[in-house]
């Protein structure tokens, strides 16, 4: 791609030091892990700004979106965020379920909140992955990649795909739960702490980790707030705010598990707070099949569910906690089987808006931790 400024750029240059300089990151840089172009202003290696530009990898989802029936929207939620296509399934079907007054049978939100957390742990997994590599710990991406697998595995019983799932429906889930994927869940979870465990070993007190990570990337919790951040990137600086239990939905109010944060605010912070969830994720992937096994048999469709699905006239906003922080979908329906409306407030579009603000005073170094720690997917931001 050309280098090129706008307007405001170029008078900005002409007022800037004669030092500093205009250096382009991305769009094909691995460390922008997709499509995204950021454009440095820089001081020999100190970044005095970040502006972040997208665009590359946009799908026209909320106008794609107007011309489709109810449940023809939900394929497409899966392409947003890739790597936790669960989370936008069940942000979508949320809202349309709202929208209707539709009541979801209990095994079915059994299901639900399990698959969402096994989503959690392998977009985690695979973030570990890639922030660990970006930082030159190659070793990690292989141990990650060992459980993700099998989590990936246990998502191919459930639908058939790997991916993009599709598996969160308008009423429910698209399959019921059966002995094999019980069985190979049980598995996975009950090796899942030690493999936990098992990377902090390899990374957290690894001495090069530490001084790439250690005060770098500092987001005071007040300036967090002010930029909508959500999800490990504000939890990271020590606001417990986790839709799972500001705004419970689904079975989450039933679930026993810890909001995780850390008073850090640094690249070490939000790396301890994901670590942490995993563990979290496992216990309440372990009491959703207790429950499933206790309870036995039910509907995992609701079985009212109109065959032509037609909401009431009105709007509305569901949010979920995806990965990577609030995701939330606005419905505006005007009574027919086609939404009117259809927006997404994807966590990685927003949390990316201050990424110039914690970058700055940083080294060009500092910024592939800071931007790895952040946990974005351009699918989700270019949506």
């Amino acid at each position: 791609m050309a280098f090129s400024l706008t307007p405001t750029q170029l008078k900005q240059r002409t007022e800037m030091d004669t030092d500093d300089f205009w250096l382009n990151m991305g769009p094909q840089h691995p460390s922008t892990h997709g499509v995204l172009r950021v454009l440095l202003r820089m001081n020999g290696e100190i970044i005095r700004e970040a502006i972040p530009y997208f665009g590359y990898l946009h799908r026209c989802f909320s106008k794609k979106a107007e011309s489709l029936k109810y449940p023809q929207v939900v394929p497409y939620t899966d392409r947003w965020d890739y790597l936790a296509s669960m989370a936008n399934n069940m942000s979508y079907c949320l809202a349309v379920e709202k929208l209707m007054g539709l009541e979801i049978p209990r095994r079915a939100d059994l299901i639900r909140v399990l698959a969402l957390e096994l989503q959690r742990i392998a977009s985690h997994l695979l973030w570990l992955a890639s922030f660990a590599n970006d930082l030159g710990s190659s070793t990690m991406l292989m141990y990650t990649m060992r459980e993700r697998e099998k989590i990936v595995d246990i998502f191919e019983m459930m639908c058939g795909a790997r991916l993009t799932y599709h598996f969160i429906r308008i009423g429910g889930v698209m399959t019921d739960w059966d002995d094999r994927m019980d069985e190979a869940t049980r598995l996975v979870m009950e090796e899942m702490p030690r493999r936990i465990t098992e990377y902090e070993d390899l990374l957290t007190g690894n001495e090069i980790f530490r001084m790439r990570v250690e005060d770098i990337g500092y987001f005071k919790p007040e300036d967090a707030i002010a930029y909508g951040a959500t999800g490990p990137w504000l939890r990271g600086s020590g606001i417990p705010y986790d839709l799972r239990r500001i705004e419970p939905y689904s079975l989450y109010p039933e679930m026993d598990f810890q909001v995780q944060t850390s008073e850090k605010c640094d690249v070490v912070g939000r790396y301890d707070v994901r670590m942490s969830e995993m563990y979290e994720s496992v216990s309440i992937v372990n009491q959703c099949l207790d429950k499933l096994a206790d309870e036995g048999p039910g509907d995992f469709i609701a079985p009212d569910l109109p065959r032509v699905i037609k909401p009431p006239a009105g709007e509305v906003y569901a949010a979920t906690e995806s990965p990577r922080g609030e995701l939330g979908l606005y419905i505006v329906s005007n009574g027919t089987a086609i939404p009117y409306r259809v927006q997404c407030r994807a966590p990685s579009y927003v949390n990316l808006t201050s990424l110039g603000y914690v970058s700055s005073g940083h080294m060009i170094a500092d910024f592939v931790a800071i931007l790895g720690s952040m946990d974005i997917v351009l699918g989700e931001v270019d949506r």
